[in-house]
């Protein structure tokens, strides 16, 4: 079993994140670590599964537990794959069957030949559905459906309907019925059962308090919660934080490291840049997604150098303000935490606009602020982020000034 390094933050309280080892296998912290006793069975159906991105990034979905359980399986994540050379081949090959529920679904048991390959789509039940709306091919396979013999075990997760399960659930079903042999598949069940019985084991003894929600109102500024913005305007930091990150099945060891770091103090315009030389292979994509020359980004600063800097802009009674928490995750990674909790304005932005606020910069203009009126103080996309989010900062707290002054 290998590890690497990931990050978390208890933001229920502001504490920072901590390191935690990580199998490289799974992407479970090792603590939680389901694989290890996990060996892939030799099945006679090849499973493909067609995972929407967003359910890649749910740390307790199972659609890895199955292909990491099955030998053969390959696993692809994506909205539309249409153009994509492999799955189009499986989907044109004959014996290739779609399991989703539908018009002319046949019940596994009730076929005489199993098929070749059987496509898995793996996502909530609207995403799958969108997945299946917008792939005209997989319309075109056989499909095939059932209803669970029991109820399902996914009890860390709410399921739409008493008969839907978890996706290791419904490909272990379907495949013990194909090969009349449910026991072989004992395994992979064990995986999961330990997943749901570990998340709640740790949920169970979770002592710190729930994670906080903005409570609304109306006026916005009047909930619970939210920050006086016109008292920490002085003393207020929006930082935006770049990294060096490679994706997942690269083989490049380590996590996602701090790269390029701006701030602004938008009461004077103070502006902090800096970028980190990568203590890494750089990714292929850093340059492009950053938005910054690769030769600027190889030519950094040591990091030892960047956060002393940091540390002579940033003052003790500064505020840190950022869209999300992956910023100060970043800085956190590196040694350094600020002595009060950051705020996070996508929170903000959502609870001003009572909806997802989208980027930054879409958040900024919508609450009626002109992220191009200010200058950008530094390249890339973070210079653009934080650009945005002194945008956004300001005309949240003109919004709340003028209120109170009405009222």
């Amino acid at each position: 079993m290998s590890s690497s390094l990931n990050t978390r933050q208890d933001s229920a309280e502001g504490t920072l994140p901590v390191a935690r080892a990580t199998c490289g296998r799974c992407w479970r912290p090792v603590s939680a670590c389901w694989c290890s006793a996990l060996e892939p069975l030799e099945v006679r159906t090849r499973v493909v599964f067609l995972q929407h991105p967003r359910e890649s990034r749910v740390s307790i979905g199972t659609a890895r537990i199955a292909h990491l359980g099955l030998a053969g399986s390959e696993l692809y994540e994506g909205v539309e794959f249409g153009g994509h050379p492999r799955i189009e081949a499986l989907m044109a090959e004959p014996g290739t069957a779609l399991l989703f529920p539908g018009e002319g679904a046949v019940a596994p048991d009730a076929l005489e030949t199993p098929p070749k390959t059987l496509i898995v789509i793996d996502g909530t039940w609207p995403q799958a559905r969108k997945m299946v709306r917008l792939n005209p091919q997989l319309r075109t396979l056989p499909r095939i459906g059932f209803m669970p013999r029991k109820p399902g075990n996914y009890r860390i997760r709410r399921e739409p309907a008493q008969h839907c399960v978890a996706t290791v659930e419904a490909v272990v079903e379907v495949l013990a019925a194909f090969e009349r042999d449910e026991a072989r598949f004992a395994p992979l069940i064990r995986a999961f059962d330990s997943m749901v019985e570990r998340q709640m084991a740790a949920t169970a003894s979770r002592t710190e308090p729930a994670r906080r929600r903005l409570r609304r109102s109306s006026p916005w500024w009047e909930s619970g919660g939210v920050p006086d913005l016109e008292s920490l305007w002085p003393r207020l930091v929006v930082v935006a934080g770049e990294a060096n990150a490679h994706r997942r099945g690269s083989g490049v060891p380590g996590v996602p490291e701090l790269l390029q770091l701006v701030a602004i103090r938008p009461a004077t315009g103070e502006v902090f840049q800096a970028f980190a030389a990568p203590r890494r292979v750089l990714a292929p994509s850093a340059a492009e997604h950053l938005e910054v020359p690769r030769e600027q980004l190889l030519e950094g600063q040591s990091m030892a150098d960047v956060l002393t800097a940091w540390e002579q802009f940033f003052r003790s009674e500064d505020r840190l303000a950022g869209w999300g928490g992956f910023s100060w995750e970043l800085l956190a990674q590196e040694g350094w935490k600020p002595l009060q909790p950051p705020i996070d304005l996508r929170l903000l932005a959502a609870h001003r606009l009572k909806r997802r606020p989208g980027t930054a910069e879409a958040a900024a203009t919508a609450i009626g602020g002109d992220p191009d009126a200010h200058p950008m103080k530094a390249p890339g996309r973070a210079g653009r982020t934080v650009r945005a989010l002194v945008a956004l900062v300001d005309s949240l707290r003109r919004e709340w000034a003028a209120g109170r002054t009405i009222a």
